[in-house]
């Protein structure tokens, strides 16, 4: 699995938080100087300009606050010394410029009211941050049995001409039945269907989910580094 450079540097997905902040997120930004973030009940994310300089650590401190924990990724220059420990995991970003993505006949808009089952799955299934509001950034979907939510998947970041597909997950009890592959495919197509296209982030070491969506026409784009970083005191 090699990176696809079809996507080129320079570009949003190379700094995708900042991207979608200030682009079609812009509403749900908080934004001091080269630092932005999603308010709080959204979602966790950081980000610094792509062009930033020594400065945006400046501003990513007057942002989150003294003593913060803080997760970042994309290109960035590194931190000042007076920094806390640096911590970071390896990633992968996959752009599904030819996924095979369709609808699913069994597959339900997710919104407000449904959120404290989301929540529910999410916290049972761990597939990565979500708050009250994330629903809120886009089209999730899911599918239910015997009307309970088993399984979901929907939008996040959205850098401009990109959407990223996220919180893919499934009750434990009903895995093995094809049902995140669907939801992923079917979040995809609408995605393309308003002339967009889909990417998504995975950590390096989740082999199967990594294999999963590149047996739907995801290809690796970047393998980029997620850093969390302790503002100064």
């Amino acid at each position: 699995m090699e990176p696809d450079e079809r996507a080129g540097t320079g570009h949003g997905l190379d700094a995708p938080v900042w991207s979608a902040l200030n682009g079609p997120h812009r509403t749900f930004a908080e934004i001091i100087g080269r630092a932005a973030r999603y308010r709080a009940d959204v979602a966790p994310f950081y980000g610094l300009a792509p062009d930033a300089g020594p400065e945006a650590w400046a501003d990513l401190a007057k942002l989150a606050g003294p003593d913060t924990e803080v997760w970042l990724t994309g290109d960035m220059p590194p931190p000042p010394a007076e920094w806390g420990p640096v911590r970071s995991f390896d990633g992968v970003q996959m752009v599904g410029v030819a996924v095979a993505a369709g609808p699913d006949p069994e597959a339900v808009v997710l919104g407000a009211a449904d959120v404290p089952e989301m929540l529910d799955l999410v916290e049972r299934t761990q597939p990565g941050p979500f708050r009250t509001r994330t629903v809120e950034l886009g089209t999730y979907l899911g599918i239910r049995y015997d009307g309970a939510l088993v399984a979901m998947a929907g939008e996040r970041l959205h850098p401009p001409g990109w959407t990223e597909i996220s919180a893919v997950c499934t009750d434990p009890a009903f895995r093995g039945r094809g049902l995140a592959t669907r939801l992923v495919q079917a979040v995809a197509h609408g995605i393309r269907a308003r002339g967009e296209r889909p990417f998504l982030h995975a950590s390096a070491t989740n082999t199967n989910a990594i294999r999963l969506y590149e047996s739907i026409g995801f290809e690796l784009r970047k393998r980029p580094s997620f850093t969390a970083v302790r503002t100064p005191a």
